[in-house]
């Protein structure tokens, strides 16, 4: 009998969360007004705490401002400790919207809930949850978001230098490739005339034992033993 009468007043409560009272359009609200709302938006702020509690959020998942706010205060507990209170709240009112500030008090920290409606429909338009934190945890958070970003950056340097020596030691290999085939192409060149000499030799052997024959033929002769070649001149005709 007690689980069927939670459920129905949490109905009741998701009911008065998804449409409470629609704001009458006035250029200001009175302060009877005010506290009206603040009420009613301080029992949604209960039965929000009430829905993580019983870890059914999920089935508010159709209605992503309801959800989104419900994941705002389940990722803000953590901060914010056991949920003790609600302690009141403030109303602030334009031409198209109502924000709604509820004090939410916790054991660690405390925080404030914002609901922005609709002020035609009073339909909600938007719920956060915001930690109040003292003045050094944010000074704390403050230095550690700018070492994180000043350590990405230097890392960040780190490997582009990296990247850039690489691409020095790649051409130092290539440099030295080169060196080591360069003597073998100066090997090849240095042969390549050796042969040449060795062939324009024997090419001149031959010529002095055939002039030789021929000067010997023509004395009478049948040796060439008397006879040097000390020079070879093409004649001009």
């Amino acid at each position: 009998m007690k689980k069927l009468l939670a459920i129905l007043g949490m109905v009741t409560c998701m009911i008065a969360l998804s449409a409470c009272g629609a704001v009458e359009e006035k250029d200001e609200m009175t302060a009877e007004e005010q506290q009206m709302l603040i009420s009613a938006r301080e029992t949604d702020v209960d039965y929000m705490h009430q829905v993580l509690e019983n870890g059914m959020e999920e089935q508010y998942a159709s209605n992503e401002v309801v959800y989104n706010g419900l994941v705002s205060l389940k990722n803000a507990m953590d901060d914010i400790g056991d949920y003790v209170d609600t302690s009141g709240g403030t109303v602030e009112v334009d031409e198209k919207e109502v924000v709604v500030r509820i004090n939410l008090n916790g054991t660690s920290h405390n925080a404030v809930v914002e609901m922005v409606m609709n002020r035609e429909t009073a339909e909600f338009e938007n719920i956060a949850v915001n930690v109040d934190y003292s003045l050094g945890e944010k000074m704390e958070k403050a230095a550690l978001n700018t070492v994180l970003g000043m350590g990405t950056v230097f890392v960040v340097l780190i490997l582009i230098s990296l990247i850039i020596s690489a691409f020095g030691l790649i051409s130092k290999a290539q440099n030295s490739n080169k060196k080591a085939d360069a003597p073998q192409e100066k090997k090849a060149e240095n042969v390549a005339p050796q042969a040449a000499v060795e062939e324009e030799l024997s090419d001149d052997l031959e010529l002095v034992a055939v002039i030789s024959a021929a000067i010997a033929a023509y004395e009478g002769s049948g040796s060439t033993d008397g006879f040097v070649v000390r020079s070879i001149r093409k004649a001009r005709r």
